[in-house]
């Protein structure tokens, strides 16, 4: 009676993942894609599993290497000592003080840096992504800077974004971007307190035009596509 159980329930599990759409986390970190070249006639699943094999082992790696940083700057900080190197994070964070400084440099969880990449580069598809390795649709403001004209404009102003030589680049310049924009203040704050994404992306509302609705989009896209195992 017992295998016959197992046998019903692993067979109402698999029917469950194939009528409802269960998704996959799963990440091949030797894949061939390339941000570049988007396949044609690809299916949502197989959309989706390039988008995480070109993204989250860059995320990964971006997170790491911040979070081994930060951890190494607090060490300093929490000593008294200030130095050289404090000095020059501090003006390259725009920081007002060596604390202020730590909250900057503290990456925030990586299932919202996964979710906001695949909204913002509809799953890494997006002119933006293929022309530009920008998967965060970041502005440019630098014409000395490597960057691409967007399709559209502000009145007579062109817009232009940044341009990147890699998916890495991409996500290590978003955190920056979150670190020292002065508009993400309550975000920054908020990831002090909490890794929960839940609360994170409601203080991304001035990431988007969207407002309010953005952060609640975030969560729908945390969710279903279960970025939180990422975290």
């Amino acid at each position: 009676m017992k295998t016959k159980t197992l046998i019903t329930l692993a067979l109402v599990l698999f029917l469950s993942s194939s009528l409802y759409g269960i998704q996959s986390t799963k990440v091949n970190p030797d894949t061939k894609y390339t941000a570049s070249v988007v396949p044609k006639k690809m299916t949502v699943q197989a959309k989706k599993q390039r988008f995480r094999d070109l993204v989250v082992p860059a995320v990964n790696k971006v997170y790491a290497d911040l979070d081994a940083e930060y951890k190494q700057t607090k060490k300093i900080v929490d000593s008294g000592k200030s130095n050289a190197t404090i000095e020059k994070l501090m003006k390259s964070y725009s920081a007002k003080s060596p604390q202020d400084l730590l909250v900057r440099m503290k990456p925030h969880a990586k299932s919202v840096a996964i979710a906001q990449a695949a909204m913002e580069s509809a799953w890494a598809t997006s002119r933006f992504t293929r022309v530009a390795t920008n998967l965060f649709g970041v502005w440019s403001f630098n014409k000395n800077e490597p960057r691409v004209a967007a399709g559209e404009k502000r009145g007579k102003k062109t817009i232009y974004v940044k341009k990147y030589a890699n998916v890495e680049a991409s996500i290590r310049d978003y955190y920056r971007v979150l670190a020292t924009g002065r508009v993400f203040g309550a975000f920054r704050a908020e990831k002090m307190k909490s890794n929960d994404p839940y609360k994170l992306v409601k203080k991304l509302d001035k990431y988007s035009e969207k407002g309010v609705e953005y952060g609640k989009e975030l969560t729908s896209m945390i969710k279903y596509n279960r970025f939180y195992e990422f975290d």
